[in-house]
């Protein structure tokens, strides 16, 4: 079962209060429904088709005639099909789908006009046409397919009253709305009170973010690592070619000190080199000190090689 159905079958399990219910429906008939002599709402998931059923019950006190198809081509899913053929201009008024016959492009403000109701329609919303992808297995994406670009503008509204930083995204007859921020879902499914998703979806993320931050500095510590086997290799080739030139007896003893010892201890930091030079001699020597020197050995090495290369 996949994330987005687990998610759905818990939100469709909710105990919630007639007026938010009024949002919620008004979500879902508007999203997934049909309208003409009867009110037709199609679903593949089994639990919200009883959340539409128990919905339409409990407000309008009508029982809707429920049947069941497969689907047709590539798409053999089972299809809920739930009937209202009582009451349907009340209910499609009431909705704030329709105003006197004539389609909303979006609801009246009544349906979200507080914190409550616009959670409830959110909800409706995701048990409609909503997806979010499991944490464990692909990257953070959470997205609602919506026909309209008005309505489209106004969900991503909806969703940014609550600071979640949803985008809006043409996609060929749709338009999607989407939210890709990791936290942002997390906070999406708290809105829609998916608790136990909630915990499920943290635990991953923290797991997935604590890894990350973990390879990042492993990787960093690596680059550091190969820098720093690279910096003194690159220093012993430069003492070696002050040898190879007979010019190494050109440099002061304490020059000559460090290259003695940089030989001795190829892989070491410069940081590790002045502890041990320390330690060995009994003279402190920092690592700013190393620095000094080997930069005298770099320009003579320069030098060198800028008076082969004239020759």
């Amino acid at each position: 079962m996949s994330f987005t159905s687990i998610v759905k079958n818990e939100v469709s399990k909710l105990e919630t209060i007639d007026s938010e219910n009024i949002s919620e429906l008004s979500a879902l008939v508007r999203n997934i429904g049909t309208y003409g002599d009867s009110i037709k709402i199609t679903t593949e998931n089994a639990s919200v088709a009883r959340r539409i059923y128990a919905l339409v019950k409990d407000i309008y006190d009508i029982s809707s005639k429920v049947s069941v198809r497969k689907g047709y081509n590539f798409n053999r899913n089972l299809f809920y099909v739930l009937e209202i053929k009582q009451k349907c201009d009340l209910i499609l008024n009431d909705l704030s789908i329709l105003d006197e016959g004539i389609y909303l492009s979006v609801p009246k403000n009544y349906v979200v006009d507080d914190s409550e109701l616009t959670r409830a329609y959110l909800r409706g919303l995701f048990l409609a046409v909503g997806s979010v992808n499991d944490p464990k297995k692909s990257r953070y994406h959470l997205e609602f397919l919506v026909d309209d670009e008005e309505y489209a503008k106004f969900i991503s509204g909806l969703l940014n009253r609550f600071d979640l930083n949803s985008k809006v995204l043409k996609r060929d007859l749709k338009y999607m709305i989407y939210v890709k921020e990791a936290e942002k879902i997390g906070d999406f499914l708290r809105i829609i009170d998916a608790s136990n998703a909630v915990m499920y979806y943290e635990d991953i993320r923290i797991y997935r973010d604590h890894k990350n931050m973990t390879n990042r500095l492993n990787n960093c510590e690596q680059a550091n690592v190969d820098k720093m086997i690279h910096t003194a290799r690159e220093q012993i080739k430069e003492i070696e070619l002050l040898e190879k030139a007979d010019v190494f007896e050109l440099l002061d003893e304490k020059v000559k000190e460090v290259a003695y010892y940089r030989k001795k201890y190829p892989e070491v930091s410069l940081t590790e080199l002045s502890e041990i030079i320390s330690m060995e001699t009994g003279v402190t020597i920092t690592k700013s000190g190393l620095h000094h020197r080997f930069k005298k050995i770099k320009e003579l090495a320069n030098k060198i090689k800028e008076k082969g290369s004239s020759d």
